[in-house]
């Protein structure tokens, strides 16, 4: 129902470079917190960076389930390796998608898809995570540019973008309804990032704030229209929920992918711990709740390829499967028992990897509030 050759034939593509580029690497790019250029080299050639993107902006056009295959392939060697790919083809150029003009679509996509640059995605401040709403960047018009203060945090690739788009209250009164989206380009007088967050997984990817001091951005760099950036926001965070929700059946399918073996050949009073029925059942329990998680995942993908409202599957999908893959994570990290704590381990990387997908894009709580939205109305 969900796939056809198409998707069959670049699921293994994306199998081949995972095992054997990532693979090797996975726990280096983790205790080195770097993805090595060469890697970023490969995915741009691969196209993986524009796989969403229509042809006509540089892209492979392909469809939102070809992107659920490559991200779920590549996540099972390493979430961080995903990561700028999984930005490229959501939140660096969604909003773009949703409400840039021809002339900025031209401008920036080819660049984003081809992998020659990179566009962050400024949304979070220290004071309005899940209350985005509540952010207090403004920007103030002045002439034939806006003038923008504000500090956002947690945004991933800052150190390294070109420009970023950045959300700013044009008329605070309003609230959500008062919200613009600019492209910033980070060179400008005024705009500079703060220290890269040493994080606790995750790590290979530099996250880092924004801040924004008296940063004039011409009009022309304004995104879709004034007051109507938050509007962009929540429709782009609806692909990104969809990428992160890879992220977690990725992880956990790489996670059981590393406890079977192991526990067909580890014995403990005399038998292997495979022959134990509690685990046993432990397992087959895992199993199950991934391809339900799994089949959630696909199910948003269609419907979003469909364009069908996904609102509700997308943010179901990126609660259960992160939620489920955590937990998944960590039952497997327990089949190793205490060599399950040391780093030599792919497992131990895999389970703080998997902490953040219940945070970000949304937390468990945010998406609980979205389906809830969606089933009584707001």
């Amino acid at each position: 129902m969900f796939f056809n050759d198409d998707h069959n034939d670049i699921r293994a593509l994306a199998r081949e470079f995972a095992e054997k580029e990532l693979a090797p690497i996975a726990n280096e790019i983790d205790q080195n917190d770097e993805v090595p250029q060469r890697i970023y080299d490969l995915m741009a050639e691969m196209g993986f960076f524009g796989l969403k993107i229509p042809e006509e902006y540089g892209g492979l056009g392909l469809d939102t389930r070809s992107y659920v295959c490559v991200m779920e392939e590549i996540c099972k060697k390493s979430i961080a390796a995903s990561l700028v790919m999984s930005s490229c083809n959501s939140l660096s150029t969604a909003p773009m998608l949703l409400a840039g003009t021809e002339e900025q679509k031209q401008k920036y996509i080819p660049k984003i898809a081809s992998g020659e640059e990179f566009m962050a995605f400024g949304l979070t401040e220290p004071g309005a995570g899940s209350d985005a709403a509540s952010m207090t960047t403004r920007a103030v018009e002045d002439g034939d540019s806006y003038i923008l203060n504000g500090r956002k945090c947690f945004i991933t690739g800052a150190p390294f973008a070109q420009n970023t788009v950045i959300f700013a209250k044009t008329s605070p009164e309003k609230g959500a309804k008062g919200i613009t989206s600019f492209i910033v380009d980070m060179s400008l007088p005024g705009v500079s990032v703060g220290k890269h967050e040493d994080k606790m997984g995750l790590r290979g990817v530099a996250t880092s704030d924004v801040v924004l001091e008296d940063v004039r951005v011409p009009k022309d760099c304004i995104l879709g229209e004034i007051d109507r950036g938050f509007i962009t926001a929540m429709k782009t965070l609806n692909t990104g929920r969809i990428g992160v929700s890879c992220q977690g059946i990725g992880v956990a399918q790489g996670a059981m992918d590393e406890a079977v073996p192991y526990m067909k050949e580890r014995k403990q009073f005399g038998q292997r711990l495979a022959d134990f029925q509690g685990l046993r059942f432990l397992m087959a329990d895992c199993e199950a709740r991934l391809n339900a998680a799994r089949l959630s995942v696909y199910n948003a993908a269609y419907m979003m390829d469909m364009k069908e409202d996904a609102t509700k599957a997308a943010s179901m999908a990126k609660y259960f499967a992160t939620e489920t893959g955590l937990d998944i994570v960590s039952k497997c990290l327990q089949m190793f028992g205490g060599y399950g704590y040391v780093k030599e381990y792919p497992i131990e990387r895999m389970y703080r990897d998997a902490r953040v997908l219940t945070i970000f894009e949304g937390t468990s709580q945010v998406q609980q509030i979205v389906i809830a939205g969606e089933l009584f109305g707001r």
